[in-house]
């Protein structure tokens, strides 16, 4: 048993392709938003449902990779994604629009299944380095739509950027058919139990609940940013076109970079600590956004904080929930993570009301609170014991 560096670095390409497909769409907003004759901020009603979307995949498909093939329920999802993307490309209609970003966000649930399959069959020593590796990937996912997402954008308009991300599908497809391994370590169990596991893993693990809930909140700060971030820059003092908004996606390389960092922080300082430090980063990140209107500088150090503080959270927070029970890695991924992207959702419709209210001071105030909330809900959380400490290495 083991992962070779090869096959994490080639899965970790395919959890970029796949989380992108959510992604592509929030520097294009306020082109949206024109197409269909309504304001910039009532296009925010397209994030907000792609990933509630994508917390109804985790929540209703990614169970199945405890008693299903990953690989068959990939290749259903990455097919399905492929179809729902030129649904919204061929949209006529903005209710059209919002139905297809919905089931862009249901089937873009791929890196999900990979994840826990090569965590899985990674030995403990080598854990750590893989989930590195394919959480990397998701990251890289993150700054590849949003760039190619506005440069495209802005120069062939926004349908054929969902085009050219159904095409993205067909190489992820082959790829996933070819190379993801498969499990053996599948359980006998009906779909409707299973999804009652769940709510018997949330009560029993109290880390999950406490993970879940954390992540949660923290996501939904950072998705406050980036769900109303467009629709601030394409107004004045500004006035950026979709192709220059989209550079701003950069500031995830530093994230990016950080990365390994992180993760020996978190394992020198503990897991509980790490997260409290990520909340607090964010609290610290929207001071600064609070300026972001002003000062260009003031926007992008509040950005970087808010990258490195989501990381730290989301590494940490998933570390833990890992370390739990090996038989539902599955089950216990998709409680933490249909959390954390439904506060994706939820922090996609509180962003963008703060800025329909009072623009930059609205975003920064929502962003604040739901940080100081995670903050207060990870002083709550109980310390893993010594004996824990070291098992996952993010």
């Amino acid at each position: 048993m083991g992962v070779s560096s090869r096959l994490a670095t080639l899965m970790a390409m395919c959890c970029a392709l796949a989380v992108s497909t959510i992604y592509y769409h929030q520097p294009l907003l306020p082109q949206m938003a024109a197409s269909f004759g309504m304001a910039p901020t009532q296009a925010g009603l397209v994030a907000t449902l792609t990933q509630l979307g994508y917390a109804l995949g985790l929540l209703f498909i990614v169970p199945l990779a405890d008693c299903r093939q990953p690989r068959q329920l990939a290749l259903l999802a990455i097919a399905g994604n492929a179809v729902a993307l030129l649904l919204c490309a061929v949209s006529p209609t903005f209710m059209m629009l919002c139905v297809s970003s919905l089931l862009v966000g249901v089937t873009a649930i791929t890196a999900q299944l990979i994840i826990p399959c090569l965590s899985g069959l990674a030995t403990p020593a080598e854990r750590g380095r893989i989930v590195g590796s394919l959480l990397s990937g998701l990251s890289a996912g993150l700054l590849l739509a949003r760039m190619l997402g506005g440069f495209a954008g802005a120069h062939a308009g926004w349908r054929v950027v969902f085009v050219l991300a159904s095409l993205s599908d067909v190489l992820l497809l082959f790829i996933v058919a070819k190379r993801l391994p498969a499990t053996a370590s599948l359980q006998t169990i009906s779909y409707g139990r299973l999804l009652g596991s769940l709510g018997s893993l949330v009560k029993q693990e109290s880390v999950l609940r406490y993970c879940a809930a954390s992540g949660l909140l923290m996501f939904a700060a950072f998705s406050a940013l980036w769900a109303s971030l467009a629709a601030l820059l394409a107004q004045p003092p500004y006035g950026l076109d979709s192709a220059t908004i989209g550079l701003f996606g950069l500031v995830a390389l530093l994230g990016i970079v950080a990365s390994p960092y992180i993760g020996t922080l978190t394992d020198r300082l503990g897991r509980h600590i790490m997260v409290l430090a990520g909340a607090m980063t964010l609290a610290l990140g929207f001071a600064c956004i609070a300026a972001g209107g002003q000062h260009l500088g003031w926007l992008i150090l509040g950005m970087v904080l808010l990258d490195l503080g989501n990381r730290a959270g989301l590494v940490a927070n998933q570390a833990r929930v890992f370390t739990l029970r090996t038989e539902a890695r599955s089950r216990l991924n998709t409680v933490f993570m249909g959390s954390y992207f439904l506060g994706g959702a939820i922090g996609a419709a509180l962003g963008n009301y703060g800025v329909h209210e009072a623009g930059w001071i609205g975003l920064a105030a929502v962003g604040i609170l739901l940080s100081l909330a995670a903050t207060v809900i990870n002083a709550l959380a109980p310390r893993e014991s010594s004996s824990t400490m070291g098992e996952v290495r993010p």
